[in-house]
């Protein structure tokens, strides 16, 4: 993990300030506004909404560039989609997420996870091994919410 600061999305220093653009700002702008997980072509259309002149491609190209920082979380979304968030847990961590409104918690310090991890890697004979877990649910909020009937009305 990259030992970035939260104004380092907005103002970086050093080389990584010779890069940003104004764009690169505007997605970093987005992502703090947002907190939660976000596709880029969401953070692209809510960065058109405001005014901003940004292509889909820019957007994908300072996200990515944020997640190999590590100022940004990335996570697989059921449907296969990367989902971007600005990171706020700079050591290892894991995700769960809600999938109907996209609330996420932050999971850390679960050592039965990383054992498990390390011992299914070990026994493949895998080394140098990385993860990531997401749990994907439904939040208390979410799950009180009335479900429609089958005719789309509640």
């Amino acid at each position: 993990m990259s030992n970035m600061t939260d104004a380092d999305l907005v103002e970086p220093r050093g080389e990584r300030a010779r890069h940003l653009t104004s764009q690169g700002r505007a997605v970093g702008d987005e992502l703090a506004r947002v907190g939660g997980f976000r596709s880029a072509q969401e953070i692209h259309s809510a960065l058109r909404r405001r005014g901003d002149r940004v292509g889909l491609a820019t957007v994908y190209r300072h996200l990515n560039a944020m997640a190999e920082l590590g100022a940004v979380d990335t996570l697989q979304a059921p449907s296969g989609e990367t989902l971007f968030r600005r990171c706020v847990a700079r050591q290892h961590h894991h995700h769960l997420v809600c999938r109907s409104c996209g609330k996420t918690i932050e999971l850390q310090g679960l050592p039965h996870v990383e054992a498990w991890a390390a011992r299914v890697a070990s026994s493949a004979g895998f080394r140098d091994v990385t993860h990531t877990v997401e749990v994907f649910g439904t939040c208390p909020d979410c799950a009180a919410q009335p479900l429609p009937d089958s005719r789309g009305l509640t």
